[in-house]
């Protein structure tokens, strides 16, 4: 594990803002994954911070996230949301999120991103910093859980699906698109599985195989290895500028409106290096 800082903070590079529940080994590869591409200078980026709405000692997942975020020294800011719940009842979620913006006063991220962050974000939060958020569908695509993307694109018969960073808003899914990849879930090797549910309608095959179906399994697959590529290439874009954020909008290096910067042949790239 790394014991120095990350990043090396130069005129060019990122300040980034880390927000993860820590709840998982996904929520600790993602932040190992972004750190070992700042170290190489693959992103001109420095995380300045990382949030958890966990405090130590509630979850032992979290906590070896927390052991692995003190590796890296970067300042660590934990503030339980379960105590908020606790405490406050239905109105946890403001006073959590004023207390949230207090402890970061401090810090001035150019990016935030939620990488397994799971907590909906609220509006007062979301209009001082901006952040995106992973979503396992291309832009316009089913909203929801990655399970439930996977079922209604099996519903819908569909030709392809994608992975994608979006703009986080108080209502869950519905930023728009800040970069996306696309990829076919047609041909090899899909159309075998195609063909074995044909005629059968999505309730009864999650009735009876569930998320154990081979179709359902592959698209999962596909969708997988495509998210921590996404993330370091939507990261490497943000710290040379090719694609920012103004207001509530994603524009590129020109400073053109876009409807997501497409990514696809980067994330594309990466994957088959690692074959």
């Amino acid at each position: 594990m790394q014991n120095n800082k990350i990043g090396v903070k130069n005129e060019k590079s990122e300040n980034i803002g880390w927000f993860s529940t820590g709840r998982d080994k996904a929520a600790r590869d993602l932040l190992q994954t972004v750190c070992t591409s700042i170290e190489r200078g693959e992103i001109k980026a420095e995380i300045i911070f990382v949030f958890s709405n966990r405090e130590p000692g509630e979850k032992k997942e979290s906590d070896s996230f927390f052991e692995l975020v003190q590796g890296y020294r970067i300042p660590l800011i934990c503030l339980s949301s379960d105590k908020f719940k606790e405490k406050f009842g239905e109105g946890w979620r403001a006073e959590f999120e004023k207390e949230a913006m207090k402890r970061l006063e401090s810090f001035g991220p150019d990016l935030c991103v939620l990488a397994g962050y799971m907590l909906i974000v609220g509006q007062e939060m979301c209009q001082r910093y901006p952040m995106i958020n992973l979503h396992p569908a291309a832009p316009g695509g089913p909203k929801g859980t990655w399970q439930e993307v996977i079922w209604q694109l099996m519903e819908e018969e569909a030709s392809e699906t994608g992975v994608m960073m979006h703009l986080v808003t108080p209502e869950l899914d519905e930023g728009p698109p800040a970069t996306y990849c696309i990829f076919s879930i047609r041909g090899q090797p899909f159309d075998r599985y195609w063909d074995e549910i044909k005629g059968r309608s999505t309730e009864e095959i999650e009735a009876k195989e569930g998320e154990n179906n081979p179709l359902f399994r592959l698209i999962r697959e596909y969708g997988v290895a495509r998210e921590l590529p996404l993330i370091v290439a939507t990261l490497k874009a943000f710290s040379e500028g090719r694609v920012r954020i103004e207001g509530r909008r994603i524009v590129d290096g020109a400073g053109k409106a876009v409807e997501g910067y497409n990514l696809t042949e980067e994330v594309e790239r990466k994957i088959s290096r690692r074959k």
